[in-house]
């Protein structure tokens, strides 16, 4: 089971750059390069909230599930 990031998709959509979508929020451009590359372990409720006021988007925009398991299958 994976958890697809897709930071960078909603930022190119609202035309954003990382440093200052990082401003915004309060996080370091390093940071949110961790989560734009799905590298983080978790995120913070008070930073994906800050993160969706910014970008005027749900957590759904940003997060997405993916079952490895039925992706194997449908190959």
């Amino acid at each position: 089971m994976s958890i697809i990031v897709n930071l960078d998709v909603m930022m190119a959509k609202r035309k954003i750059s990382s440093s200052e979508l990082a401003e915004k929020i309060g996080i370091t451009q390093a940071n949110l390069s961790i989560l734009k590359t799905s590298k983080a372990k978790a995120i913070r409720f008070s930073t994906l909230e800050a993160i969706c006021k910014v970008l005027d988007c749900q957590p759904g925009d940003i997060l997405e599930f993916v079952d490895d398991n039925k992706a194997e299958e449908g190959k």
